[in-house]
């Protein structure tokens, strides 16, 4: 068989051995914590402005359309990390389904992805920090508070929140995503103290003209305007379960816990979604809310509530490390999957024996995350992490279909409801959020891959434990 197309066997794939197997310490509600906090982040704060200057108050059906392709996209991972309860998630699926070299597509796709969000999200954190530093009127120079080409010299509140988040992780997973839980019950009660001052002010008028930028992606003064164009960019408030299914191999009972945390992590996250963006949409004119940096606030505000907007502030930053949380560990763990199986160094796959966690590669992501968050300027590239993520769930949903075919007897303890219509609808959907995005988000995602596959042929391809079987 060529190398690029040598692939896992699906009685292989769950081996365990002892010096890189993880603990399953996690439970079902650790999990769903887990994707609530990838998935309730910086999102829900910013982006119904966002796609409300996209949309109108058509945002709405941009909410439901993103919603649809992500829980296609979710009930694919659910019945693949169900029937392989392995780290590495849409990485380990597509080497059992679609061979190496596709596998490492999606793995080099995926750290992008998860590389990009922690160091966007870091460096959102890192804003507010600078914010309080300033206001509490500490010695600390502008130099040391943002990064070269923000008017600083090194993001020092970026590089100590990546770092402290992936010392959390590197303690235990148990742990880490305990302190994720009650962050996350923090800022759910925000959202509810939220929905419950903003629903009462409701102004059907504020829904009129519904859609004024129509209801496909057209392009209006070099951006693109109109309902699907704003669902490519809200995708980016939905996807974070993902990062569940990097916890296979840590839950206790994987068929019932896995289940739970993507699908009820998804279903939780969709509805709160609705709730918010109907209230703030109601709550104010979609004009005001697209010039906003912080909509939810500024709806508060204008209702006489001034509080309240503080405290839903506050809640955003709460929200960042978890965010951060989610992402970064999702990437440790993709990481560490590679490197166990010889695509990268596999020294960096040895698991601690006290904390059970992959420790060094661990803390390597969190070096590489704090080295990008502090020096390197991320505006123009936050949105890659759209692209990756639509092409590792197209990978899901792929393998979910073709192992339907070629394995048609194994265990399922989750199977997809008409996988032949939830799949391809996925698959479609995602292709079509994808050519929704910007010309340079693609452009910067074929040059990543690019690169990956440079390092694939020069390294990876000999180094693969399957070539020295």
């Amino acid at each position: 068989m060529a190398s690029w197309n040598r692939r896992k066997q699906l009685d292989s794939v769950t081996t365990r051995h002892a010096h890189s197997a993880l603990k399953p310490t996690l439970g079902w509600h650790h999990l769903i914590g887990l994707g609530v906090g990838g998935i309730v982040g910086t999102g829900i704060y910013t982006l119904t402005g966002v796609g409300a200057g996209l949309a109108g108050p058509a945002v709405m059906l941009s909410f439901v359309i993103a919603g649809l392709v992500c829980a296609c996209a979710a009930l694919a991972y659910t019945e693949m990390a169900t029937m392989i309860p392995m780290a590495g998630s849409a990485y380990t699926y597509s080497y059992v389904a679609l061979g190496e070299l596709l596998a490492w597509v999606v793995g080099w796709t995926l750290i992008l992805e998860y590389t990009v969000v922690c160091s966007v999200v870091a460096v959102g954190w890192a804003g507010y920090a600078s914010g309080v530093i300033k206001s509490a009127g500490l010695p600390v120079p502008q130099a040391l508070l943002a990064g070269p080409l923000d008017g600083g010299i090194v993001n020092v509140p970026a590089i100590v929140i990546s770092l402290a988040v992936a010392a959390l992780l590197a303690l235990g997973s148990r742990e880490s995503v305990t302190v994720n839980l009650i962050l996350v019950m923090v800022k759910l009660i925000a959202l509810g103290v939220f929905v419950m001052l903003a629903l009462p002010a409701f102004n059907v008028a504020n829904f009129t003209p519904f859609a004024p930028y129509g209801y496909g992606a057209v392009e209006i003064d070099g951006a693109k305007h109109g309902v699907m164009a704003a669902a490519a960019i809200i995708f980016f408030a939905f996807y974070g379960f993902d990062a569940v299914s990097t916890a296979a191999e840590e839950a206790r009972n994987p068929g019932r816990d896995l289940q739970i945390g993507i699908v009820g992590s998804m279903v939780m996250c969709a509805l709160i979604y609705m709730v918010v963006a109907a209230a703030a949409l109601g709550g104010s004119n979609y004009r005001n809310l697209a010039a906003s940096s912080e909509p939810l606030a500024l709806v508060l505000r204008n209702l006489n509530h001034p509080l309240a907007a503080t405290l839903i502030g506050a809640a955003a930053v709460i929200a960042l490390p978890t965010v951060i949380m989610a992402f970064m560990y999702g990437q440790s763990r993709i990481f560490f999957v590679m490197a166990r199986d010889g695509l990268l160094p596999q020294r960096l796959s040895a698991v601690h024996p006290r904390f059970g966690t992959p420790v060094l590669m661990t803390m390597v992501t969190g070096v590489i995350v704090a080295a990008i968050a502090g020096f390197v300027p991320l505006k123009n590239i936050a949105e890659v992490a759209n692209a990756g993520t639509l092409i590792a769930f197209i990978a899901v949903a792929v393998c979910m279909l073709v192992l339907r075919v070629k394995a048609p007897n194994q265990e399922r303890l989750f199977k997809t409801p008409l996988p032949w219509i939830v799949g391809p609808a996925g698959i479609i959907g995602c292709v079509y959020l994808f050519t929704s995005l910007p010309l340079v988000t693609m452009q910067l995602c074929l040059a990543w891959n690019v690169v990956g596959l440079l390092v694939y042929w020069a390294y990876a391809r000999k180094q693969s434990v399957l070539a020295q079987a």
